[in-house]
């Protein structure tokens, strides 16, 4: 199970814990299941800002050489302006930037909206986590075969060579 002391900055959560109603409504406007490691973490921290920005990429994006950077965790909800249904939720990616409708956009990257990261829905099974790159005709690089597996991931960038 992931833990929040180590998944967030210590900054406070973007919305109140996750109940099971809440996930009930976001799961149906979003038409798909989410992944149990992400539903238990909010359940415990819902969203917020990475204690380590930067997760293994297999091959070069707009961001770097090797990796991409990372920035901030959706919520689960509607009420925080970035939760996976607020006012810059996954359906907002696709409807005014036109990221491709492949799953649930869940991470913002540092570079505003260039880049995001998202469960994508469309193999059968747990979602792998992706790295869209908006400045590069939207390619998509598989970062992660699921939720979890991305998180653990997740290290710092001042252990990348940032001059890439």
């Amino acid at each position: 199970m992931l833990d929040p002391a180590t998944v967030f900055d210590g900054s406070g959560p973007l919305e109140d814990p996750l109940t099971d109603d809440v996930l009930r409504t976001v799961e149906a406007q979003l038409g798909r299941h989410l992944p149990t490691a992400y539903v238990d973490l909010a359940r415990r921290h819902n969203g917020g800002s990475f204690a380590r920005d930067a997760h293994p990429a297999p091959s070069r994006t707009s961001w770097a050489e090797d990796h991409v950077g990372v920035y901030t965790l959706a919520a689960i909800g509607r009420t925080a302006r970035f939760s996976l249904c607020g006012e810059v939720g996954s359906a907002f990616w696709v409807a005014e930037w036109d990221y491709p409708d492949i799953g649930i956009y869940i991470a913002d990257c540092p570079s505003a909206g260039h880049d995001m990261i998202a469960l994508d829905y469309r193999s059968p099974g747990e979602p792998a986590v992706v790295h869209v790159d908006q400045q590069w005709n939207y390619q998509i690089t598989i970062l992660a075969p699921d939720f979890e597996t991305f998180v653990t991931g997740l290290v710092d960038e001042s252990e990348y060579d940032v001059d890439n």
